[in-house]
Parts: structure tokens; sequence; C-alpha cells
């Protein structure tokens, strides 16, 4: 299948490469910690860039190019609210969250925290959000295997039911053998590559159309035959809708692949230099998608002979622009950074939806006793599971990766996002209010577009905020109107404050 092509060569030696360091992490991970978490021992560049990787999946490199070669410069308004959220999110919740983990048992999920945070005696709290994270992440995963078919198809000519299976098999094959350390040690390379890819990709193609004064000729033709300003942050919205956009940054704090890197980090000081790293990575990246798709208008719009596919298929459009203008060498490495960043979000989402069913269900009510080894190939068997109903949630061709990332986004933002914020910050809140605000903010993500008529202007916005907010509402409501916490708890609560802000 491969042949001597020199871009399917180079993309197949990086798959295999991935592949090795699972097995290379298979050595280290001698345990239940090390599988979930790679022991709380990553450092400050690792988990920096871990964090980056598993945020940014393929709707970096193909939705939100995709939707501004669409609508233009007016779709940054979504790397703007990204880029405020995961500061505000490094800032104030990351060192808070992994110390406060470590005092409540040295939770190694977000559903064991909770439940050793409010000091529940039941486990439906356990049991609530592990189910919110096998719900929204078996969609977010589905995302991931969507935008593997998607290069797969382009690259290979094969059917999308065939594409299907080789993005996922690969990712799924590294996480399955080596778990956290193979995730994190692989979303270090693979985060390296987007960057490149997203730098230099905008650069050659506003070299392909002969500079930036041949470009803002081009760019103007475009817009006359299209009726529409692609340059204006403002141009055909509404300030809901500029709102809707900008939302995006309130899910960095629910998200449970991004504060599994927290959690996992060696100390809450080592997390301030993995700020500096990570924002910085963010921003060059989100501004080199951006500007794939904006100076994408003016290349096809010059060369509408090779524009056939994106005008077809929005999300292609960095695809054929590596294959277009890039020696198939660097087109392959390119292409690479794709799969990259599909690969660096899928392969921890499997992990963290495996890690609920073993962690949480499991161990937390089957078998209380069971071992490590016997968790680990449970895990490992979990990551098999969720694979595969991702895999048959992907079926339909007709799956933007935008559209499902955007909504599984929602779910764990307004799901979690609350919870996390007052559970790090306000000793007072009790179990009944993390569950009224879970239960709030993951049934208003899936009512919101059914309950709003769609003649309402309301019908657009998008459903993060009406559950974001609704969910922080009954944690307030629900946790004043219930007892008080035990001395137990908020004395706990103290101490890793206290601890926080010893070790920041």
């Amino acid at each position: 299948m491969f042949g001597l092509d020199p871009t399917l060569t180079t993309f197949t030696i990086y798959i295999l490469g991935m592949i090795a360091i699972g097995f290379l992490a298979y050595r280290y991970t001698a345990n239940l910690s090390d599988y979930i978490l790679g022991g709380r021992r990553l450092g400050s560049f690792v988990t920096a860039m871990s964090a980056g990787a598993s945020d940014m999946s393929g709707w970096l490199l193909m939705g939100l190019p995709g939707a501004v070669y669409v609508s233009g410069l007016v779709e940054g308004w979504i790397a703007i609210g990204l880029t405020i959220g995961a500061y505000l999110n490094w800032r104030f919740v990351a060192g808070r969250l992994r110390v406060h983990t470590e005092y409540n048992n040295n939770a190694l999920t977000l559903p064991e925290y909770f439940h050793h945070r409010f000091g529940t005696s039941h486990n439906l709290l356990k049991i609530i959000s592990a189910s919110i994270i096998l719900v929204f992440f078996t969609i977010y995963c589905a995302s991931g295997v969507v935008a593997g078919a998607k290069l797969f198809q382009n690259l290979f000519d094969a059917p999308y039911s065939t594409a299907i299976w080789y993005g996922a098999l690969a990712t799924i094959a590294y996480t399955f053998i080596g778990g956290f350390l193979a995730v994190s040690w692989t979303d270090t390379i693979q985060a390296t590559l987007m960057i490149f890819a997203l730098i230099i990709t905008p650069v050659v193609v506003v070299y392909a159309l002969g500079g930036m004064d041949n470009f803002h000729i081009v760019m103007s033709q475009a817009e006359d035959v299209a009726n529409k300003d692609f340059t204006d942050l403002f141009t055909g919205t509404t300030p809901l809708g500029l709102l809707s956009l900008a939302a995006w940054g309130l899910g960095y704090f629910g998200q449970p692949h991004i504060l599994a890197r927290f959690m996992a980090a060696y100390s809450a000081k080592s997390l301030i230099k993995a700020r500096r790293i990570s924002m910085t990575w963010m921003v060059l990246c989100l501004a080199g998608a951006i500007g794939i798709g904006f100076f994408s208008i003016a290349y096809f719009h010059a060369n509408p002979q090779v524009a056939g596919v994106v005008n077809h298929e929005r999300e292609q459009v960095f695809i054929e622009l590596a294959k277009l203008l890039f020696n198939p060498w660097i087109a392959g490495i390119l292409l690479s950074a794709i799969l990259a960043a599909v690969m660096s979000t899928l392969s921890c989402q499997l992990l963290i939806s495996s890690s609920a069913i073993t962690e949480d269900f499991y161990k937390g009510f089957i078998r209380p006793n069971a071992s490590d080894k016997e968790l680990v190939w449970l895990g490992r068997a979990m990551v098999l599971v969720i694979a595969a109903l991702a895999i048959w949630i992907a079926q339909d061709e007709n799956n933007q990766v935008l559209k499902l990332v955007e909504f599984a986004w929602a779910g764990f933002g307004s799901a979690f996002g609350p919870v996390v914020l007052l559970s790090l910050f306000w000793k007072r809140m009790t179990s009944n209010g993390a569950m009224a605000g879970m239960l709030t903010g993951a049934v208003m993500v899936f009512a919101w577009k059914e309950i709003v008529p769609v003649e309402s202007v309301w019908h657009s916005v998008y459903e993060m905020i009406p559950a974001f907010t609704f969910a922080t509402l009954a944690v307030i409501i629900v946790s004043l109107l219930s007892n008080n916490p035990s001395q137990e708890v908020i004395d706990t609560f103290n101490k890793a404050d206290a601890a926080y802000k010893g070790d920041k």
C-alpha cells in the first residue's frame, strides 16, 4: 500500500516510532499509578507539552483552519477565548489541583478526587462523575477517529470505512501498551511536530502567493467574489455569536485529560515553568492554525483548479496545502503533525476513560482489593472497549471534527468546570452541591438546543454558556442548603491549601 512514496514512507516511520515509544514506556509501568498518572513524576517540559498536545486535537489542524477558510478571521474568537481560558486554568487551577488531589488520598482520577474531597460515605458522586466522563469522552474520542479517518482517506485514497481503522489502531497500540508515560512522551514529540507544521505552513503559503503585497491583492478579489470581508473580526456575527465563540475558554476548567496532566506533575512549583512553556506553544499554534485557514482563502482563489477538495470538505485545507506546496518528504512530516494532533488527544482520552472504569467502577465497587497487575490489564482492555465505541460513533462520514469537539468540550466544561473551581477555592462546598452541579451542567448541554425554539436568537448560543452558568448556581445553592461539611473535610482542605501556598 505504501510503496516507495516519500510522503507515505515518512508518515509510516512516524507511526512506527510512536508505537516503539509505547513499548519503551511499558518497562516503566509497574502499577496502576504508573499506568494512570505516570507515578506523578512528570517534569515541567513534558507536563507543558503533554498538556498542550492533549488539548489541541485534530481540530487544531483540520477544524479551525477549515472554519477560518470559510468564515475568515471572525473564527479567531475561538482562539482568543481558548488562550484566556487556558492561562486562567494554568494560573488558578493547575497547582491547587496537584496538591489537593495528593492530600485527598492521593487521588488518581477526578471522580476519586471528588469522592475524597467531599468525604462522602457512599459512591454516588463517583458513579455520576465517572459516567459523565465515559459519555462525553466517547464522543470526544469519536472526533479524533473522524480526523484520523479523513487524513488516511486523503493520503491512501481509501474508503472512509477502511480509513477509520488506520489512525485509531495506531493510537490504540501505544496507549494500550505504555499507558500514561507512553502518552506523555509521545505527546512531547507530537507537540513539537505540530508547532513546526503550524509555523512553517502559513509562511510557505504566502511565499507561493508571491509575498504579502500579492496576497492582499488576491484576498481583495476573493472578498469581492464572496461578498464578504474575511479580515473583519466582527463580520457576519452578533454579540451573542462572539460570546459563544469566546466561551470556549470556559471549558478548560473541566477537561479531565488536561487536568490529569496537572495531577501528574512532579510538584506545584514545577507547574509555573510548565505554564510559561505551554502558553507560548499554544499561542504560536493557534496563530499558525488561523494563518493557514486565512492565507489559504487567497491561495485557493488564485488556484481554483486545485480547490475542489477543500471546497467540498473544508477541514482538509491543511492536508491539501501540505501535498501541493511541499517536497514529498517534508509533506510527510507535516501530515504526520495532523496524526500527531489526533493521536495525542485520542490517546489521553482513551486512557482517562479507561481509568474511570478501572479505578472508579471496578476497584471502587467490584474488586476493592484487586492487584495492581489486574487493574493495569483491565485498564488496557477498557482502552479497547472505549475505542470500539468511538469508532462506532465515527462511522458517519459526514461527521465534522469541530462539531464533535464543540459538544464534548461543552459537556466537560459545564459538568466539571464549576465543580473543580469551587472545590479548590470554597471549603463550604458539599457533595450534594457537586452532584447538583455536574448533573445540571451535563443535562443542559444535551437539552439546550431542544428547549430553546429554533427561531429564538438564543438557540444559536453555545450551550457552554447557559450550562456552565446554571451548573455554578446549582453548586452554590445546593451547597448552602446542605449541612456543613465535616470538620475532617474542612481540615483536609485547609492543609492542602496551606501546602499549595507553601509550594508556590
